[in-house]
């Protein structure tokens, strides 16, 4: 199994809905040792983060969330410093908060989308990342006393960066890419528990039923080219039927997002383990026709 990252476990610089920072050494304990590790949702990477591959592939259909993450492997320095200003009692205000909410809804501009979108992050309600359906960010301003800079994050993040490849293209694209010998994490937007739950699209193209049972037969797929693949999700009869062909382990885990603190209360999480199958050497060689010699 894959030893996690050395030292204390890092926490991602974003707050994210549905991270994983409490469930890291649950599931590097399904994750084989490789050259690299792909995620196609990567979300705030906290397995990234806290796990010690030599190389990664981290994609995500959020193109805000992958192009703070390009610039600040390239321009964190410049990057950190503009990003500061933004915090400050003067931007920790409802009136300033949809001031700037509306800059980046209107913005085409990459660099101030990536800072706005940390800002916004930071102070919007509940670390929550939402877009409605003309894709412009909507979440309310959070209130808070005095939001967090993770000043410390982004450096430990920007460093790690220089070992990761980006990309924001479908997870279809990510999974049909993988080689024998990868890994794969997918941390997909979860199922709902409740009708009224599904509050996770983070995209506005959304991700439906449809999307979680196609993830699960690519995972499939990636399984008979010798790809190992974890899948977490909520724990349903449902999650269980797609992934039945998977090791299933169930874990309880608490919840970080609830619009209610009353009802943050634990909930079963579903590890579906594709162990990578092995591939005939006839297939892994490409045969190329000899010269006469």
């Amino acid at each position: 199994m894959l030893r996690m990252a050395t030292g204390q476990k890092c926490r991602a610089f974003l707050k994210w809905a549905g991270g994983k920072y409490n469930l890291v050494q649950a599931i590097s304990a399904h994750l084989p040792d490789s050259s690299v590790l792909i995620e196609p949702f990567v979300g705030a990477g906290s397995v990234f983060l806290n796990t010690d591959y030599p190389r990664y592939h981290l994609n995500d259909i959020n193109a805000d969330l992958i192009g703070l993450y390009q610039l600040l492997k390239t321009e964190h320095s410049r990057f950190i410093a503009d990003a500061r200003s933004l915090f400050s009692a003067q931007t920790n205000q409802r009136d300033a908060y949809l001031q700037l909410r509306q800059q980046f809804n209107q913005s085409s501009d990459n660099y101030e989308r990536a800072l706005l979108f940390l800002y916004l992050n930071r102070h919007g309600y509940n670390g929550l990342c939402r877009y409605n359906l003309s894709g412009k960010f909507n979440v309310p301003f959070g209130s808070y006393k005095k939001p967090y800079f993770p000043e410390a994050e982004l450096l430990f993040f920007a460093e790690k960066a220089q070992k990761a490849e980006f990309s924001c293209v479908s997870y279809q694209d990510v999974m049909l890419q993988a080689k024998a010998g990868d890994v794969i994490y997918c941390d997909p937007p979860y199922v709902p528990l409740s009708k009224t739950a599904s509050f996770t699209s983070y995209a506005s193209q959304g991700f439906d039923l449809n999307d979680q049972a196609q993830l699960a037969n690519l995972a499939e797929q990636a399984q008979n080219r010798g790809v190992a693949v974890v899948v977490s999700n909520h724990d349903t009869t449902w999650t269980r039927k797609i992934y039945q062909q998977a090791v299933l382990h169930s874990v309880q885990v608490g919840r970080s997002i609830s619009q209610k603190g009353s009802s943050r209360g634990k909930v079963a999480e579903l590890f579906a383990v594709y162990q990578a199958m092995p591939v005939p050497r006839l297939q892994q060689l490409a045969v190329t026709p000899q010269k006469a010699g």
